[in-house]
């Protein structure tokens, strides 16, 4: 047979391969000999590691509340413009209002507002940072709100600095002979004003009518004129404390003198204190 009979040339070639492939393999050029083995594998085909699942460091979701529902204040029995009954804005106008646990005081606030006096419940003040009125005394009028008619009343008018009188020493030295010897400036004298007109319209009238020197500025954060001199005293004339101040009926008002608004038969005295009103019977602080 054919394999019989070439049996040596077989065998002798299979060895001679045998030789090359052990020449070849330990002569340097096998993969082993290339710095790699065969349970390396390229970068880009390595398996990633796996990444450890973890919480911690992600914020919690927060929920988020839906906002509540708006109130349909129309839609309530009774509901009139804005959803609100007048028994309702009454009730809420005394939640606003200032909170006091002085009865006289809160009566005070309640005149005030019946009158039309804006009170801010936030400083229990108007609009011009003055307190509640006491009850039955009349609120500031704003004199731009006011239309002076030719309705002609009487009341009477006083002006007098007869405290000085009492505190020379005080008194600047140049000023000593403005002084009446019994103090009045001005007598009590009946005068005219015109319905609408202001203690200040009536005071500046008056002076410029009898010759006296009137000096005044005009305070918009208090929406009033203020008096600074009347027949050349001024204010800190006679000490620290003083200066002018007015009455009406026996009141001092807390209010300007541009919104006090004149009343037929009102008594307005305008007196000259070197107290801070302690010597006239106010105390002014």
């Amino acid at each position: 047979m054919w394999w019989r009979k070439h049996k040596d040339k077989l065998l002798m070639g299979g060895l001679a391969l045998v030789l090359l492939i052990a020449v070849y393999w330990y002569g340097g050029s096998a993969p082993s000999m290339q710095g790699w083995t065969v349970e390396d594998t390229p970068a880009q085909m390595q398996e990633v590691p796996a990444v450890e699942e973890t919480t911690e460091s992600l914020p919690a979701e927060v929920p988020q509340e839906e906002p509540a529902p708006q109130a349909d204040l129309d839609s309530r029995p009774g509901g009139t413009e804005g959803g609100m009954t007048a028994q309702e804005k009454e009730e809420a106008a005394k939640e606003l209002a200032p909170e006091t646990n002085d009865p006289e005081e809160a009566g005070d606030n309640a005149w005030s507002s019946m009158q039309g006096m804006a009170i801010d419940p936030n400083t229990g003040k108007d609009a011009y940072l003055t307190s509640p009125v006491p009850e039955g005394r009349p609120v500031p009028v704003e004199p731009e709100s006011v239309t002076i008619s030719d309705q002609a009343y009487t009341c009477t008018l006083t002006v007098r600095c007869d405290t000085i009188l009492d505190n020379m020493a005080w008194l600047d030295p140049a000023k000593t002979d403005l002084v009446p010897a019994d103090g009045v400036l001005f007598p009590e004298t009946t005068v005219t004003f015109y319905e609408g007109e202001s203690v200040f319209n009536l005071l500046q009238r008056e002076m410029k009518k009898a010759g006296i020197h009137l000096e005044f500025v005009n305070t918009p954060i208090y929406n009033s004129a203020y008096i600074e001199g009347i027949g050349n005293l001024y204010e800190f004339d006679c000490g620290e404390l003083s200066g002018w101040t007015y009455r009406v009926n026996g009141w001092f008002p807390n209010y300007g003198c541009s919104r006090y608004q004149l009343q037929p038969g009102d008594t307005v005295e305008w007196l000259y204190t070197c107290k801070l009103g302690v010597d006239v019977g106010a105390n002014i602080i």
